[in-house]
Formats: C-alpha cells, sequence, structure tokens
C-alpha cells in the first residue's frame, strides 16, 4: 500500500509540500531546491553572532590586564621600598648622567670649575652661566648693559676670558643694538658642545671627581650615616 493513500491534502497545495526533509527521505523523495542550503545558512547564523559577542570580552579582558599594571613610580624592590633605579640621584652619580645634570647642582659647577681652571679654559663654563643668567634678565636698558658685559668680556677681540667661537672675528658691538634673551644663543650652545664632547668626559675621570666619588662613598659607609640610614627605615614601616 502506498504510504500516501488516504491522506486528504490541503486544497491549492501539493500533498508533499510542507514535508520535512528527513520524512521526504523515507518516503524515497528528493530535498526539495535549496533546503541544503537554507539549513546551512540557519546552521551558520549563530556561529557568526557567538563570534560577535566574543570580541568585546576580549577587549574588555586586555583593559582589565591593563589597568592592573603599576606605574614605574610604584615598582618597589623585594622588600617594599622604592626601586633604587628610579631614587633620584645626588653628588658624583647625577654628575655622570650628564653635562646638563652637573650643570644644575651648584656643588658640581663648583667642581667642574676648578677642573677647567686646571685645564686654563674655565672661560668656557663662565660663559655658559653668564648665558643663562643673561636669559633671565627684565628690562631694555638692564638687557643693554648685561649684554654689553659678556660681549666686552667673553666675545671682543680684546676680551680678559675670550672663548673660541665660530665666527668671533664677524662679531661686534652692533649686537648690542638690539638685545634679546636669545641672542647669544648659538654661541652657547657651541660652548656647551665643547665641553660636552671633549673637557666633560675628561673630568669624570678626573682626581677632582674621583676623589670627591671616594668622600661621598666613605661617608655613606660610616656609622653614623648607618644608624640614620636604619632610624629612617623604621620610621617608613611604621
Amino acid at each position: 500500500m502506498s504510504p500516501l493513500r488516504g491522506m486528504s491534502p490541503l486544497r491549492g497545495m501539493s500533498p508533499l509540500r510542507g514535508m520535512s526533509p528527513r520524512g521526504r527521505a523515507g518516503a524515497g523523495l528528493a530535498p526539495l531546491p535549496g533546503a541544503g542550503r537554507a539549513g546551512a545558512g540557519q546552521r551558520g547564523r549563530p556561529r557568526a553572532r557567538q563570534r560577535g559577542r566574543a570580541a568585546p570580552g576580549m577587549f574588555n579582558r586586555a583593559v582589565s590586564r591593563l589597568s592592573r599594571k603599576r606605574p614605574p613610580s610604584e615598582i618597589n624592590d623585594g622588600e617594599g621600598h622604592p626601586s633604587s633605579s628610579h631614587q633620584t640621584l645626588k653628588g658624583t652619580s647625577k654628575w655622570a648622567t650628564s653635562l646638563e645634570s652637573l650643570l644644575e647642582d651648584p656643588e658640581g659647577v663648583k667642581r667642574f670649575r676648578e677642573f677647567l681652571k686646571k685645564e686654563f679654559s674655565e672661560e668656557n663654563v663662565l660663559f655658559w652661566l653668564a648665558c643663562e643668567e643673561f636669559k633671565k634678565t627684565q628690562g631694555k636698558k638692564q638687557m643693554q648693559e648685561k649684554a654689553k658685559e659678556i660681549y666686552m668680556t667673553f666675545l671682543s677681540s680684546k676680551a680678559s676670558s675670550q672663548v673660541n667661537v665660530e665666527g668671533q672675528s664677524r662679531l661686534s658691538e652692533t649686537i648690542l643694538e638690539t638685545p634679546h634673551p636669545l641672542m647669544f644663543q648659538k654661541l652657547q650652545d657651541q660652548i656647551f658642545n665643547l665641553m660636552k664632547y671633549d673637557s666633560y668626559s675628561r673630568f669624570l675621570k678626573s682626581d677632582i671627581f674621583l676623589n670627591h666619588k671616594k668622600s661621598e662613598e666613605q661617608e655613606e659607609n660610616s656609622p653614623e650615616a648607618q644608624t640614620a640610614a636604619k632610624r629612617a627605615s623604621r620610621i617608613y614601616n611604621t
């Protein structure tokens, strides 16, 4: 007996329409056109939605990891104290980092001048310091007076502490007619580079620097200094 015998088809509709693909296969019928593609599309859509939902989760986890990272200032050593690499350098340790750091320290400037004086080139650092002070000068009259003093001391052909700068033979007092804070900047930069690549490296190897460094180390290792450091440590940890 045919499996379709006795079925009452709906009006205007084929008796086989609406059957599931599995039912059609059981009846020995071929699947409807496009049925396989439709099923595949339906099965594919939830996966696409799942991939779309995974991205925000990955982003939130990455943000959470970044938020847990500490800034360098909060990095401590094994005992909970700030790492020594982030502590403020002082004395010869600071001077050895750069010429800029050396010139920021009054004691460093004093020792550097002492060294340059032995090398007969103290006028270089004196000119640099005078230019730095000139930049802070207020008022046209005061600026003219200070500019003239710098010119007569370091730049003129009759200067008592003449510095060696490029184009010095072309310099004249005409530059003093319209003074401004940066009028000596190029000459100051020349002298700075001369000290940086010549005198400064020798200063770090000089007896003046090494002896001062040795005296610092002796003071740090003295019983008084160690006692003070322990006392400060106890206060810090309470």
